[in-house]
């Protein structure tokens, strides 16, 4: 199994959302009229798309278990409350949400994704790196869903190489 192994379904766009940052760099792909187009957004959403990544971000460090301290309301939470949706039933009789428009809003998509990943269970698998320098997102497929870096090879090598070098200081 490659650490690079695709996000399942819906999962990939909000993946794709958070990564848009490089936390070491401070590189935004959003600053560019293609990483916006990536979205369908224009310049005058990215506020608000930067908004809902971090938002995004923060739930993908508590699936990490990097809760935020206290019990306020999650950020993600009210992003996503006024996210136009509809309830669809196809002719075998499944049900999901959709967004309400075409096209969809950004918000819209990614409720529509965060609903059925969580339907169907990977939702608490998207997750974000550990490393304080990278927190990139990635999906967990590890048997017991207890992956703590995005990469074994960069991010996880260089964490416990610093508790190496500091268990032989």
């Amino acid at each position: 199994m490659s650490e690079k192994d695709s996000v399942p379904g819906a999962l990939a766009l909000i993946e794709a959302l958070v990564n848009t940052l490089d936390v070491e760099t401070g590189a935004d792909t959003l600053d560019t009229a293609d990483g916006r187009a990536a979205f369908g957004l224009t310049e005058q959403d990215v506020p608000e798309a930067r908004e809902l990544r971090e938002a995004l971000r923060a739930a993908c460090l508590a699936h990490a278990g990097h809760r935020p301290p206290g019990d306020a309301a999650s950020p993600l939470d009210r992003l996503l409350a006024g996210a136009p949706l509809r309830v669809t039933v196809d002719a075998a009789g499944a049900a999901a949400l959709r967004p309400a428009t075409e096209p969809a809003g950004l918000t819209a998509r990614v409720a529509a994704a965060i609903a059925g990943a969580a339907a169907d269970g990977t939702w608490a698998r998207l997750k974000a790196c550990e490393a304080e320098d990278c927190r990139w997102a990635y999906y967990d497929r590890s048997p017991a869903g207890r992956r703590r870096w995005c990469s074994m090879s960069v991010c996880g090598a260089r964490a416990k190489m610093r508790t190496y070098r500091a268990k032989r200081a």
